[in-house]
């Protein structure tokens, strides 16, 4: 039997190898992250799991789904990372031994993995991934609801299986691999995307992670001249983390696009499930506003049409004219993807967006998970069908809004949710007793994910924990000018003052 893990091991003692480590706080809100190997500038080591570890999780996992009454078999992929390898195999161990049907789909993208429950019509799926996160680090990306992640009840459930010991080793399961599953996955793509009937120039940018395995072969099958940004796969990342909304990143894929006069640039993340834009001009685009983009492209395509966006992201998916003309609906709802990627489901919209770029797309586009090659289909789709516009031209094209970087003052995560619900009763009495900001009552206050005011002229402020970090988080935009953002932020910053749980914010607008 499996000894039951513990929070803590020194690294190079005879336990490491003996004793499942788990350090807890790598169960997150919708999936799970931990530092598997780094060594300090002092010469120590920081480990919070090790392979004995992941294999506790694959037990747990298994347990976790005979408990639930799922079939028990699995979809298994990993990244290109040097040890995600690795820490599959011992993941595995964990499943087998459990009694599951593991199906190994090997190198893969989290999307491809979530193809793979799809294709090999399989519940479970646990994809082994950092995304963007520094070498080192690992993570576990799970779910047994195709096309939905694990959410933070079954995340919690999943956490105490582990941390008590409390799975069941039963007969061993049955290991099958799938070798073919990229080019299943590939093909599925190359069919959704088709031929462009328009030329284009785009550089792929990839960060040298494993979507550079994948995102230039789809884009040529395309008809796409593609210009290769950094797409040999090296877990060293010798260049920077492949985060497209990273400044570092995006800045390279400017350079890229005027040194080579591209049309655009398409950026993925690690593990291939979002993907960021610049436009002909060297402009980056958030992804909110690519969202609404796409969205405007999919109205058109389907009138009516009914969307899902993050609190963080733009009020253009209810306001902007384009969307309101075509009859679009859209449902604002809690950060995370999990929750987006539920959401949309639950209102069987077509697309879910966030505005950390993990987009959704349900039938006719995409079978309901995030997926960064999707998104790029998506938008070439969208230039496809504007043959005289730039990427430029459909961006300036947009109602004009300012909007503040976000934000994140330290709360500990200990108090963050508390001081987050009293900033919502906060709001809530300023809009009962008809309060003006800068001259503009609060007519609607959100609290789907912390509180999200609005002023009637549009312009809106959120406030809400972050999910991962001992930090609140904080957006604000206004339609109208500068100096009504400005106006909404300083009445947020100046409330937040007073509570003494909430540190400075690290950077000023």
């Amino acid at each position: 039997m499996l000894p039951k893990p513990k929070a803590a091991i020194a690294w190079n003692t005879p336990e490491y190898e003996s004793v499942p480590l788990v350090k807890p706080t790598g169960f997150r809100e919708y999936d799970a992250r931990w530092l598997f190997f780094r060594r300090e500038e002092d010469g120590s080591v920081t480990s919070e799991l090790n392979l004995l570890g992941a294999r506790a999780l694959g037990l747990a996992l298994g347990t976790f789904l005979h408990e639930r009454g799922v079939r028990p078999e699995v979809v298994v992929g990993h990244d290109y990372r040097e040890y995600s390898g690795a820490i599959k195999n011992a993941l595995v161990g964990g499943l087998l031994a459990s009694g599951c049907t593991v199906h190994d789909i090997g190198l893969s993208l989290s999307p491809m993995a979530y193809f793979a429950q799809f294709a090999l019509d399989v519940p479970g799926v646990a994809m082994v991934t950092a995304s963007h996160n520094d070498n080192g680090w690992t993570g576990v990306k799970m779910g047994c609801e195709p096309p939905l992640t694990f959410g933070p009840d079954d995340m919690a459930a999943l956490r105490d299986i582990v941390l008590e010991g409390r799975w069941q080793e039963r007969e061993s399961g049955r290991l099958v691999h799938h070798p073919d599953m990229r080019h299943r996955y590939l093909e599925d793509l190359k069919e959704r995307g088709g031929r462009l009937k328009r030329p284009l120039k785009v550089v792929c940018a990839c960060g040298n992670g494993t979507a550079g395995l994948f995102a230039p072969e789809l884009l040529r099958a395309m008809g796409v001249e593609v210009v290769e940004l950094h797409c040999t796969p090296d877990w060293t990342f010798p260049h920077y983390n492949p985060n497209p909304e990273a400044l570092e990143m995006l800045e390279d894929m400017a350079r890229a696009v005027r040194e080579t006069g591209a049309d655009l640039a398409l950026g993925f993340d690690g593990d291939g499930d979002r993907c960021g834009v610049v436009d002909n001009t060297g402009r980056e685009i958030f992804a909110d506003k690519i969202g609404v983009l796409i969205a405007r492209d999919l109205a058109r395509r389907h009138p009516g049409a009914r969307f899902v966006a993050d609190v963080k992201s733009t009020g253009l998916f209810r306001t902007d004219p384009v969307l309101r003309e075509l009859g679009a609906e859209t449902d604002y709802y809690k950060t995370g993807h999990s929750y987006i990627k539920r959401r949309t489901t639950e209102l069987e919209a077509i697309a879910g967006f966030e505005k950390s770029g993990h987009f959704f797309f349900r039938p006719p586009v995409g079978l309901g998970y995030d997926d960064g090659l999707i998104s790029a289909i998506a938008v070439l789709h969208m230039l496809d069908a504007n043959p005289d516009h730039t990427m430029a031209d459909l961006y300036d094209a947009l109602p004009l809004t300012h909007a503040t970087p976000t934000m994140a003052p330290h709360c500990p995560d200990e108090v963050k949710y508390d001081v987050v619900d009293r900033v919502t009763r906060h709001y809530r009495l300023l809009m009962e007793a008809g309060a003006e900001i800068a001259g503009q009552p609060i007519v609607d206050v959100n609290t789907v994910n912390g509180v999200r005011f609005t002023l009637a002229d549009g312009s809106w402020g959120l406030v809400r924990a972050s999910s991962n970090k001992p930090e609140l988080v904080i957006v604000c935009e206004s339609p109208v000018s500068e100096e009504m953002m400005r106006a909404v932020w300083e009445h947020v910053r100046d409330h937040l003052a007073t509570y003494e749980e909430v540190g400075e914010y690290n950077q000023t607008i």
